[in-house]
């Protein structure tokens, strides 16, 4: 697996120079939920550096949600082209979460190369796209490129340096070992930047919620596509930290995704239908509180499936 850093491609001139040569379009697209703390700057970022300074970026997508707050508003002003996910695609049963708003990204996206950006960075930088899809435009074998960096985690005014990424230390680092030690190699299997070639994002099946990620990566696998897979350094990655009942229902979506395709691959036999109930407890006051949620994470088939029966 190649591992670069975004500082080999700086040169925004030279990239957008090999761009322009190999007849691709780029598309940024940003998945969002209440971000307006942050999604102004992503957006103005790539817009003033990659599209009108260095003619690097065709598009900028925001694929939202349904945003309580001005998202949807801060990001068309700041010159995104802004789309709400339930208005995409309507006669399909609609559905919520992070993976469909990147399924419906990439229906609605011109891009030959599609870059995933998530819309609660706080230190975004121009190498965040440039450092994705540079490899794509200067290794044609490459297929897929995710982002691995350092992930600080903060406890309410302190931060620390180490401690993010908690969900994938303690649950997705023990079943990639335990079941799929071929992926034992990406350095962030959850990163939600990514960027990848329309054609290999068109073959994969998107879970809804927050198991695209890794059923990617594992599928990726199960096709032979590991060594077309690729990784940048970003060095540092700050971002909106989740409380502990949010992160497990993120855990609980994942183990989902993870047990359907370890039996789908033959790895291991379910005895009973998995669940969709996700149940917790939280200290309350003086008291302990029991609450619970469905989590029902199911999956847009691959687009090209789609597409074929349209």
């Amino acid at each position: 697996m190649q591992n670069f850093h975004h500082s080999q491609f700086g040169d925004f001139p030279q990239l957008a120079g090999i761009k322009h040569s190999s007849g691709q379009r780029i598309s940024v697209c940003i998945p969002t939920l209440d971000e307006a703390d942050t999604i102004g700057e992503i957006v103005s970022t790539v817009r003033k550096v990659l599209q009108e300074q260095h003619p690097l970026v065709d598009e900028i997508l925001v694929i939202d949600s349904g945003s309580r707050d001005v998202t949807r508003e801060i990001a068309a002003a700041a010159g995104a082209t802004v789309h709400l996910a339930a208005d995409i695609l309507p006669e399909l049963e609609c559905h919520t979460g992070k993976g469909e708003n990147l399924w419906k990204a990439l229906h609605v996206s011109t891009g030959d190369i599609i870059c995933y950006v998530d819309g609660d960075i706080s230190n975004f930088h121009p190498g965040f796209v440039t450092g994705l899809v540079g490899p794509l435009l200067t290794h044609p074998e490459i297929e897929y490129v995710k982002a691995y960096y350092e992930r600080p985690l903060a406890y309410g005014d302190e931060s620390h340096s180490t401690g993010g990424g908690r969900v994938s230390e303690i649950l997705i680092r023990p079943l990639i070992s335990l079941f799929f030690p071929e992926l034992g190699g990406i350095l962030q299997p959850l990163s939600g930047e990514y960027a990848a070639r329309r054609a290999t994002l068109e073959s994969l099946a998107f879970p809804v919620g927050y198991g695209v990620e890794i059923a990617h990566l594992i599928d990726l696998a199960r096709d032979g596509k590991l060594s077309n897979i690729a990784q940048t350094d970003l060095v540092k990655r700050i971002h909106r930290n989740r409380d502990d009942e949010e992160l497990g229902g993120m855990a609980f979506a994942l183990l989902r995704v993870i047990l359907r395709r370890l039996e789908r691959d033959g790895k291991i036999s379910l005895a009973t239908p998995l669940p969709a109930l996700y149940q917790s407890w939280a200290v309350d006051g003086d008291g302990i509180r029991r609450s619970s949620r469905t989590i029902p994470e199911p999956e847009r088939p691959a687009m090209n499936s789609l597409l074929e029966t349209a």
